[in-house]
């Protein structure tokens, strides 16, 4: 009897203590926690309050159970109509956080930054955004798994984030538990995305359709869908065939082009008709091309681009960006940028094939990432124990999984690419509307790219129709550009107006 009674007291010590253990690892588990102050923006001379949310949400996977701190910016129109717009937006990377967006374009206020040239160091200045969309539609910025404040929780990792299906589903999952914490489940809404931003909005306009979240329209900012127009694999002519055109117009910018024709849209059109008509067929030939035709194209491309036609025979009619960027200004000593070729910086090897650095990324990042920070930690009042992430490519163990379901085909793995799933939801909903917004000199993700990837969807017309595309005279980050930011704001508020309306 007593040792009955001696087992029991140990069982039941042994529930106390694992109680007890439980209890002191929760307890000493990270919390969210958000950040309430009050903002404005004044838009066409008019002063919209806001309130405004920074900070963490826990969010559940599918089974209710705790998997990351999800970290957000949300603004709130104080005293808002009924049935507001509300917007979701992140940038790309993979692996960025949302403060280039937030800070460029979306928030209440804008970073001011000398465009297209270097800017000095602090104090950096902020200023109202007046290209801001916070007159029609409350926006929240969101920062995946790894970047901004959010972190993993519970039993999850950051490789249960880090991949093409995990980030799709974990951004939506963001998405519908944000909608329904904040009582927003019946309001028009919108995703926007920047980069590989708009990679992911493919997949996640139709992970949230299958869940029954239909959105009113999805914004891609500086847009890619399928991988193979950016990667210059081994005998892959697309990607070479797609840059042109932004080649060209970079080109054109820097006054080394032949004829520069009436205007920049009227020279890209021409671009691309020799690109449909002639570069691209001459290089499917490979080396059954005839030595004249080679010749002749080379010509053309020397016309179109101000790189010698001896250097567009010796690379065999292909140049990647990279060689283009250092090939471009050499004899000047200068090199142009990636995410914005209007910028230009010092070559420091003039001898190299491919440029070393990014002049737009060099120029604007140090007053971005000040400005934000100074701005999150005092305007927003986010507590300054808590470690900002610009991006994830810091962390410990993070890596992509490039994998994603429905790209692989008879058992090997196709190019990467989420057009499908933008066909797929494009085909299963005859209401939503798309806007893809493209910089002429982006060539990070080229417009003449995208408009492949659409024209390839295998879609009638009745529903490509609905994908509506706008171009601005500058950069992947168009908004530093500031008639660019002008035209940006009035085609996303008209695009945002005009899907609320039907």
């Amino acid at each position: 009897m007593k040792k009955h009674i001696f087992l029991l007291f140990l069982f039941l010590s042994g529930i106390s203590m694992a109680q007890t253990t439980k209890e002191a690892s929760t307890s000493t588990s990270p919390k969210a926690q958000v950040a309430e102050s009050k903002q404005s923006v004044t838009l066409d001379g008019k002063v919209i309050p806001l309130l405004a949310k920074a900070g963490t949400m826990e969010l559940k996977d599918e089974n209710n159970r705790p998997i990351a701190l999800f970290g957000f910016t949300a603004y709130f129109k104080e005293n808002p109509e009924k049935n507001r717009p509300i917007v979701f937006a992140f940038n790309g990377g993979p692996g960025s956080s949302s403060y280039w967006l937030h800070m460029g374009v979306m928030g209440p206020k804008r970073i001011v930054v000398d465009d297209p040239n270097y800017n000095a160091a602090a104090p950096y200045q902020l200023t109202n955004n007046e290209f801001s969309i916070l007159d029609v539609a409350d926006v929240v910025m969101m920062d995946p798994v790894g970047t901004g404040l959010s972190v993993p929780i519970g039993d999850a990792k950051g490789a249960d984030f880090w991949g093409v299906d995990q980030d799709i589903r974990s951004t939506s999952l963001f998405i519908m538990q944000f909608l329904k914490e904040y009582g927003r489940l019946n309001s028009p809404k919108y995703i926007l995305g920047e980069s590989y931003g708009t990679f992911r909005n493919a997949g996640v306009m139709n992970y949230l359709l299958d869940k029954g979240y239909a959105l009113n329209g999805v914004i891609m900012v500086s847009a890619v869908f399928d991988l193979r127009t950016l990667f210059f694999a081994p005998n892959e002519d697309l990607p070479y065939s797609v840059y042109l055109p932004t080649i060209a117009a970079t080109s054109w910018y820097h006054n080394k082009v032949t004829d520069k024709g009436k205007d920049l849209p009227s020279f890209v059109q021409e671009v691309r008709e020799f690109v449909e008509n002639v570069y691209a067929p001459s290089l499917f030939k490979g080396n059954r091309l005839a030595a004249t035709e080679k010749t002749e194209i080379a010509a053309k491309l020397e016309d179109y681009t101000g790189i010698a036609a001896k250097v567009w025979e010796r690379a065999d009619l292909r140049i990647t960006p990279g060689e283009y960027y250092q090939e471009l200004l050499r004899e000047e000593g200068m090199t142009v940028g990636r995410l914005d070729s209007r910028y230009k910086g010092i070559n420091l090897d003039p001898m190299a094939m491919s440029a070393f650095t990014d002049p737009q990324s060099d120029a604007i990042s140090p007053a971005y990432t000040m400005g934000f920070l100074d701005y999150f930690h005092g305007s927003l009042g986010v507590s300054k124990d808590l470690q900002y992430a610009t991006s994830a490519y810091a962390k410990e163990g993070f890596k992509w999984d490039w994998k994603h379901q429905g790209n692989n085909f008879w058992g090997a793995d196709a190019a990467v690419t989420t057009v499908p799933d933008m066909a797929e939801a494009l085909s299963k909903d005859p209401h939503v509307e798309v806007l893809i917004m493209n910089g002429y000199y982006d060539l990070a993700t080229v417009f003449h790219g995208v408009e492949h990837s659409i024209s390839h969807m295998g879609l009638p017309a009745s529903a490509t129709d609905r994908i509506k595309m706008t171009y601005y005279e500058a950069g992947h980050m168009m908004y530093t550009h500031l008639p660019s930011a002008k035209l940006f704001r009035e085609d996303l508020k008209k695009f945002i107006q005009d899907t609320v309306s039907k």
